[in-house]
């Protein structure tokens, strides 16, 4: 399954409801690939996290590893490190 910000714009309900379905699949052993800017939403519901800024990959690993590579204790922190700004541009 490809989902694109799945629960942008959704109502809390909604949402829930998307994040189950998300588990569920997961849990089941399907593929779900899906872009998302909601770091809480990712580091529950993702395995592996890939990292793209200026087209390219920067970073991927599990949440652990990818704090763990950035030094921070947020992921949201983490992702801004790897990408190396504030403005998501690679340094």
């Amino acid at each position: 399954m490809l989902l694109d910000e799945p629960t942008n714009g959704l109502d809390v309900m909604s949402t829930r409801s998307v994040r189950d379905i998300i588990r569920r699949l997961r849990d089941e052993g399907r593929a779900v690939l899906f872009s998302s800017h909601v770091m809480p939403e990712v580091s529950a519901l993702c395995d592996t996290i890939v990292v793209i800024a200026g087209g390219r990959v920067v970073a991927s690993g599990t949440p652990d590893m990818l704090r763990a590579q950035a030094g921070r204790d947020d992921l949201e922190d983490a992702f801004v490190a790897l990408v190396g700004s504030d403005t998501g541009d690679v340094a």
